[in-house]
């Protein structure tokens, strides 16, 4: 077994786990930073255990395209390339593929595209996309799918799942093939859109085909957020307590915590970094834009009893002059402030859930942040 489910909060959904990997032991709930390019934007291996990540997340489509399969081959693979020693978790593409609606043709066999780089034609299959991570040492690999968008008709949602479930099956089947020594854990994609009849069917058959996890798809795609709780409530119950489950592509602080109460151990989200890039920070209550001009002369950190390193060292008016005069490392202070910020708050989530009182931090947390967002 791949996981071993520790607790369940009788209040909630909420799970505390272990998932087991060829690189190293994650703690579940778990956040993932992105880091597309085999890099997570600003930060070295070094400060990404520092701020406490224990597992991050590449993505197939970007490395396939560049530097290309043979170049991360030649290096030992993906970890030994990066210089990441812990797990790493690699999306298979649907959702680059997704992204790439005018520049792609999606047929059974595959996605026909013309990469965004210099728009030469490529191709991307269940097979291909299964072995390039395979290939490229993921310690979980996920199965290739198709990510509907939102809105989306019923017609093309039930067709389109109609595909993902046989591609998953073509993921299995290439994986099952393979030498165990070095396979890495398969998490199927639950599809489906917002309908909650497909949803409940998607997560049905990949329970058949008995997948390693289960990740719930197509989600953070332009929806609402009641969309977005609903598909995640739609497709959670018809999945194995014994299986981790990954939100793709989730969220904010208070909707992380509201997905933890509803059954969910595995996220990523690109915003901690991104916003870093535009100046802004996540707190306990709200986001903070530091190249606003209130901060010129605040002498505080980005919040008082952070344990980070840029916390610890230096205040937003500094931070918000790098900003402003586009130095690189005020975008790296952010960044690293962020990132822990995400990351203990995933400690404080599986530390609550170890004392048995989750439910009073999912209220005060939510309910604060809550507060100040519509304030703001």
């Amino acid at each position: 077994m791949c996981f071993e489910l520790l607790k369940v909060d009788p209040y909630s959904r909420a799970r505390r786990g272990r998932l087991v990997t060829l690189h190293g032991i994650v703690e579940t709930p778990m956040f993932m930073p992105v880091g597309t390019q085999g890099t997570v934007k600003a930060m070295t291996p070094d400060e990404l255990c520092s701020v406490g990540a224990q597992i991050i997340l590449g993505n197939i489509y970007h490395l396939f395209l560049r530097p290309g399969p043979e170049v991360i081959k030649h290096f030992g693979g993906l970890h030994r390339f990066m210089s990441w020693n812990r797990p790493i978790l690699t999306d298979s593409g649907g959702f680059q593929v997704f992204s790439l609606a005018k520049l792609r043709r999606i047929a059974e066999e595959g996605v026909y595209f013309n990469n965004h780089i210099d728009g030469s034609p490529s191709f991307l299959s269940p097979e291909i996309a299964t072995e390039l991570q395979t290939s490229m040492g993921a310690d979980v690999a996920m199965a290739f799918d198709e990510c509907p968008p939102y809105p989306c008709e019923l017609e093309y949602a039930a067709a389109s799942l109609e595909r993902t479930l046989r591609w998953a099956q073509r993921c299995r089947t290439w994986l099952e093939r393979q030498s165990k020594e070095k396979r890495p854990l398969l998490f199927g994609i639950v599809q489906g859109a917002t309908y909650r009849n497909l949803r409940e069917k998607s997560a049905r058959a990949l329970v058949g085909m008995e997948f390693d996890g289960y990740a719930i798809g197509g989600v953070s795609v332009g929806e609402p957020e009641s969309e977005m709780m609903r598909a995640i409530e739609s497709s959670e119950p018809f999945l194995p307590a014994d299986r981790p489950r990954y939100a793709m592509g989730l969220g904010t602080p208070a909707q992380i915590v509201e997905m933890v109460a509803r059954g969910i151990d595995m996220f990523d989200t690109v915003l901690p970094t991104r916003l870093a890039r535009n100046g802004t920070a996540f707190t306990e209550t709200e986001t903070v834009n530091l190249k606003n001009n209130p901060y010129r002369l605040d002498q505080r950190p980005i919040e008082e009893n952070c344990a980070c390193a840029t916390c610890r060292t230096f205040t937003r008016g500094y931070i918000r002059h790098l900003t402003k005069a586009e130095e690189i490392l005020g975008l790296r202070l952010i960044t690293m402030h962020n990132l822990h910020f995400y990351l203990n708050l995933m400690h404080r989530i599986r530390a609550a859930l170890d004392e048995d009182s989750f439910p009073a931090f999912r209220e005060r947390f939510v309910a604060s942040y809550v507060r100040h967002s519509a304030e703001d």
